[in-house]
């Protein structure tokens, strides 16, 4: 671990505070929605922090070849 890292709560608590959150009627749906796209934010915070990026010209690289007709 990096020195000054921020360390991240264990899952069960991150979950517990993400329902305190959610509205008491939040369906079972609501609720992996969020949790997914928590999950999704922490995944791409960890490659910023490791450098996994691209620069806009390298994404519009890739994007063009997906896009050509």
């Amino acid at each position: 671990m990096k020195v000054g890292a921020a360390v991240s709560p264990p899952a069960k608590e991150q979950v517990r505070r993400l329902l305190d959150r959610l509205p008491d009627d939040a369906s079972l749906e609501d609720i992996q929605y969020h949790i997914y796209v928590r999950e999704k934010i922490d995944r791409g915070l960890a490659d910023i922090a490791a450098g996994r990026t691209l620069t806009e010209k390298q994404f519009d690289a890739r994007m063009a070849r997906w896009l050509k007709p």
